[in-house]
């Protein structure tokens, strides 16, 4: 009886136990529904806390997400903050993805393939330098995305983006060989022509204040 209940219990990540996950880790088909009060992930089946992101953040990755659109070409289409899945105990969610839409129906899919996945972008803050600089773009190569994109802050708080590609090889990310890093503006030809004034991804619209 007490294995039953153990096992009905386990089918689902609830509020109440996602903190203590089936003996294999739960799946990204247990938890996709699980509403908790943070932002969270799951990294190797196990329920992860994700660290607050702060406004430079969250402005950098919108602006990325609308100039990734108006460049895109072909297939191609962008989302931001939407789950990539690698493996069912890894459905990690990045900053941005740009992928191939075809044979995704867009109204029914709940992820992203890894296979579709054309570039990753993640924008590091305090909260995530060894996850966006170590983890994720391991997990990333590993899955076969060919781009990865990790973007720091620079000099007056400017981005600057550092540029990876899959080498073919030894199916690890390597610097672009011309520019591993972009300060300034953006200018790559993978996975399509992008041009970026990073500076402008900062500048805030100005508003009027009225006086009354």
């Amino acid at each position: 009886m007490g294995a039953v209940m153990t096992a009905e219990r386990l089918e689902k990540a609830t509020p109440e136990n996602w903190m203590f996950p089936p003996a294999d880790g739960w799946t990204f088909d247990q938890v996709e529904d699980l509403e908790l009060p943070f932002d969270w992930e799951l990294v190797d089946g196990v329920i992860v806390v994700k660290g607050r992101t702060v406004p430079w953040h969250n402005l950098v990755r919108a602006r990325i997400e609308q100039r990734l659109d108006e460049c895109l070409e072909g297939p191609y289409a962008v989302l931001s903050e939407q789950c990539v899945l690698i493996d069912k105990y890894n459905p990690p969610v990045p900053d941005v993805v740009v992928f191939d839409q075809r044979g995704i129906d867009i109204f029914e899919a709940r992820h992203i393939p890894a296979e579709n996945a054309a570039l990753v972008v993640e924008v590091v803050s305090p909260g995530s330098r060894q996850d966006d600089r170590v983890r994720k773009p391991a997990l990333y190569a590993a899955a076969g995305i060919k781009n990865y994109w990790r973007v720091e802050r620079g000099a007056d708080g400017i981005p600057e983006v550092h540029e990876f590609w899959l080498h073919s090889e030894t199916g690890q990310y390597m610097s672009a060989s011309d520019r591993p890093v972009h300060v300034g503006k953006l200018e790559t030809s993978r996975p399509f022509p992008i041009a970026i004034d990073l500076a402008a991804l900062i500048e805030l619209r100005r508003t009027r204040v009225s006086d009354s």
